[in-house]
C-alpha cells in the first residue's frame, strides 16, 4: 500500500471555520456526530473552531407542513425559525458527548459590513472562542430581506472566517473539491489538489465543469467567491467532502479536498487592513509603547502620551512617537473621549474610569499595521 500523503500546513493551523451545507446534513445523523467528533478531536489539540452551518430553512419546511419545491421569502423565513432550534439543537446535542459546549450566532451581512456591528461580532466570537465554545454560525434568514442576505453559507462561512481572523476555511459539499470536468458525466475527471490563485480558467471550471457538482444554494461558483473573500484576510480555503468517515481530520491527507492557498498571510492581511484605513485621529505614545507595537504587540492604555482628532470605536487611527514620527497605523477599540480618560493608565484601571471594559488594549495587535508595509 503506497503511504499517506500529508499536508503539513493542516498541522500548524490554530483556528479553523467549517462550513457545513443542507445536502450533508440531510444525508442522515451520522454527518452531524462524524464531524462533531473531528472538531471535538481538534479542540483538543489547541485548535479553535467555529461552526457555519446550513439546514435551518430544511428542517423547518416539513414541520410548518410547508409543500416541496420553491418558497415565497415569507415562507423561507418562518421555516427557518422554525427549524434554527432543531438544527442547534441537533449540534449542541452532538457536541455535548464530548464535553463541547456550542453558542448560536445568526449574522446578516451589515453585521460584517458596518464597521462597529463588526467589531461585536468579531469580540463576541472571539471570545467564544477563548472560553472553549463552538459558535454555531447561520445567516438570519428570519429578518433578512432579498436585497440584505448573503444568499449562501459559503460566503458567510469566508466573512466568519475574517471575523476570527483564522487560518482555514473548510467548506464541506457533496463533492471532494474541484475538477477539471465534471465528475459525475466524466469518469476521467481530474481533482486538482492544489491551487494557488483563482485564475480565469479556474472559475471557468466552476461554471461549467463543476455547475452541478454541489446541490447547496450557489454551487461550485459561490465556493470559489467564499475562496476569494477568505483569502483577503490571509486564509486559506479547502472544499472537501463531507461523507468521509473523518471529514475535517482527512485533511491532513493530501489526497483530501482542494486546497486553496492564501497568499502569504500577512500580506494578505496587510492589504486588507490598509485598504479599510482612512485615518481619523493620532495618538501619540511613549518610547516603550512605540517598541511594543513595532515588534507586534498591541498598544495598551498604560503607553499613551496623548490622543488626537475625533473618532468612534472601530475608526482607524494613527500611532505616533512624541516626535511626531508614525509608527503604524490600526483600529480604535474605543472612541475618542474614553481614550483620552484612559491613556496612561493601566489595563485594570478602565473599568473603574469609563463604567466598562470592552477591551484591554486601545489597538489590538490584530487590527495594526506598521509603517511601510502598507504595499508589501
Amino acid at each position: 500500500m503506497d503511504p499517506v500523503v500529508t499536508r503539513p500546513a493542516f498541522d500548524t493551523v490554530r483556528t479553523l471555520v467549517v462550513k457545513v451545507g443542507s445536502a450533508l446534513l440531510q444525508s442522515g445523523p451520522d454527518a452531524i456526530d462524524r464531524i462533531a467528533h473531528d472538531i471535538a478531536t481538534l479542540q483538543a489539540e489547541g485548535v479553535k473552531v467555529a461552526l457555519v452551518s446550513s439546514g435551518a430553512v430544511a428542517l423547518g419546511r416539513p414541520k410548518l407542513g410547508l409543500p416541496a419545491g420553491s418558497l415565497t421569502l415569507e415562507q423561507k423565513q418562518a421555516a427557518a425559525a422554525a427549524g434554527q432550534t432543531l438544527l442547534v439543537d441537533a449540534w449542541a446535542r452532538a457536541f455535548e458527548r464530548h464535553g463541547l459546549h456550542t453558542a448560536q450566532a445568526l449574522i446578516t451581512p451589515d453585521v460584517t459590513e458596518v464597521r462597529r456591528r463588526w467589531l461585536n461580532a468579531r469580540a463576541t466570537l472571539r471570545t467564544l472562542l477563548d472560553l472553549g465554545a463552538i459558535p454555531i454560525v447561520n445567516e438570519n434568514d428570519t429578518v433578512a430581506t432579498d436585497e440584505l442576505r448573503y444568499g449562501d453559507n459559503d460566503r458567510l462561512a469566508a466573512r466568519v472566517a475574517q471575523l476570527v481572523s483564522a487560518d482555514l476555511l473548510l467548506l464541506l459539499s457533496d463533492i471532494d473539491g474541484l475538477y477539471d470536468q465534471d465528475p459525475r458525466l466524466d469518469p476521467g475527471a481530474h481533482k486538482i489538489e492544489n491551487i494557488a490563485e483563482i485564475t480565469p480558467d479556474i472559475l471557468a471550471m466552476a461554471g461549467k465543469a463543476n455547475a452541478k457538482a454541489a446541490v447547496g444554494s450557489g454551487g461550485m461558483v459561490t465556493k470559489l467567491a467564499a475562496v476569494q473573500i477568505a483569502a483577503t484576510s490571509g486564509c486559506a480555503t479547502v472544499i472537501a467532502h463531507g461523507a468521509h468517515e473523518r471529514p475535517v481530520l482527512a485533511l491532513r491527507e493530501k489526497s483530501h479536498g482542494s486546497w486553496f492557498a492564501a497568499a502569504s498571510g500577512a500580506k494578505a492581511r496587510k492589504s486588507w487592513l490598509a485598504g479599510a484605513l482612512e485615518v481619523r485621529g493620532q495618538v501619540i505614545v511613549d518610547a516603550g509603547a512605540a517598541k511594543a507595537v513595532q515588534a507586534g504587540k498591541s498598544l495598551l492604555p498604560v503607553g499613551i502620551v496623548r490622543i488626537t482628532g475625533q473618532f468612534e470605536r472601530g475608526d482607524p487611527v494613527e500611532i505616533r512617537t512624541p516626535d511626531k514620527v508614525r509608527i503604524a497605523r490600526g483600529i480604535s477599540s474605543y472612541d475618542a473621549e474614553d481614550a483620552r480618560r484612559i491613556a496612561g493608565r493601566q489595563t485594570d484601571e478602565i473599568e473603574q474610569i469609563l463604567g466598562y471594559r470592552r477591551s484591554a488594549s486601545l489597538v489590538h495587535a490584530d487590527d495594526i499595521l506598521l509603517a511601510g508595509s502598507e504595499h508589501g
